[in-house]
């Protein structure tokens, strides 16, 4: 076993639209950043790693021309997840711990303003009995806090509590796409309303890994990740109790989210509900501070926000601002893939 680290972060200011930019334009800025914080070059990076959806682009193999900005000659070690960044990362991280390198690169990216985001979603579903009816995200996830009010989890009013806790605390986040008094709105599918979903944008997240001496020789407090592991639910949602998220819990115990507290939780949560769910599952009280960055429901670049919550849990770690960080991502409706990580400072791993 090796001692891996979070080393550096890197991410774009979140906008609604970048019609000017192309995907390297988007990345070019971010690699730039976090090589600059470790001060490596492209060819020291021993691997490479990233994760985007070609349905964004609307392209096959789109990720490809997105190599352009990392600078795939002379040939690199290069893999490309179709997922979240956060599952770009967690290839990374088995690619160091085996022994096959020293560094690696992770990075993200996503441009949702193209196309009609509810509806690219629905690609994600069981494609004989969901995809053709075409539920989109926003319905789907209106089921699941239908479901959690039912069930007398939470109420109209705890829901857009979170989401004024989550933009306000954003305001103190120069990346954040939405920040400070958000009105509720209307109802877009209900119970949730405009301020319970996330807003569609634009962005791109870098981090960079590295193990042992070689993390602490390009950073000043490691984020260590002393465990990190994730777990899938059942495709169909009608199998599945929506108020609740085993595959996190499981995915928190494989980490060792549960040894002892955290100070710290990025939960990815799109909508305000899915935070409900996961606090439950992931046993965090109120001594935990969530989402100190505004989370998931200040800015939602597909394919980059899970990335960001373990990049913004480390960076809390270097600044030493937190000494025990846990992170989530999740992919698919309602909380179906769930990864779960637990990082920590130099001083809570003495």
């Amino acid at each position: 076993m090796r001692d891996v680290a979070i080393v550096a972060f890197a991410q774009t200011a979140h906008r609604r639209r970048t019609d000017e930019l192309s995907e390297v334009d988007l990345l070019m800025p971010v690699l730039h950043e976090v090589l600059g914080a470790t001060g490596l070059k492209a060819n020291e990076i021993g691997f490479t790693c990233s994760g985007s959806a070609d349905y964004l682009a609307g392209r096959a193999f789109s990720f490809t021309m997105a190599l352009d900005g990392v600078g795939a000659h002379p040939p690199i070690s290069e893999s490309h997840v179709e997922m979240d960044g956060a599952w770009a990362l967690y290839e990374a991280w088995v690619k160091i711990m085996t022994g096959e390198a020293d560094t690696a690169l992770v990075y993200s990216y996503g441009k949702s303003s193209p196309g009609e985001v509810r509806d690219v979603l629905t690609r994600q579903l069981d494609p004989y009995y969901l995809a053709p009816l075409w539920p989109d995200s926003v319905a789907l996830a209106a089921l699941q806090a239908q479901a959690l009010i039912d069930a007398g989890d939470t109420d109209e009013a705890a829901l857009a509590g979170i989401a004024a806790r989550s933009r306000t605390d954003a305001t103190a986040n120069p990346h954040a796409q939405l920040t400070g008094d958000i009105p509720a709105g209307e109802y877009l599918v209900r119970p949730l309303r405009t301020g319970d979903c996330p807003p569609i944008g634009d962005g791109a997240a870098a981090v960079i890994l590295a193990a042992g001496d070689t993390a602490r020789a390009l950073c000043a407090r490691p984020a260590w990740i002393r465990g990190i592991d994730h777990r899938i639910e059942a495709h169909s949602l009608g199998v599945r109790d929506l108020t609740d998220s085993p595959s996190t819990r499981l995915a928190a115990q494989h980490a060792g989210a549960f040894e002892r507290p955290v100070d710290t939780a990025e939960l990815h949560a799109p909508f305000t509900s899915q935070e409900v769910v996961l606090r439950k599952a992931l046993g965090l009280g109120e001594d935990t501070r969530i989402n100190p960055s505004g989370g998931a429901l200040a800015a939602n670049p597909i394919m980059a926000a899970g990335l960001i919550r373990l990049g913004e849990a480390a960076a809390r770690i270097h600044r030493g601002e937190s000494d025990r960080a846990l992170a989530h991502a999740t992919s698919g409706p309602c909380l179906q893939q769930n990864l779960v990580a637990v990082l920590e400072g130099e001083s809570a791993h003495a």
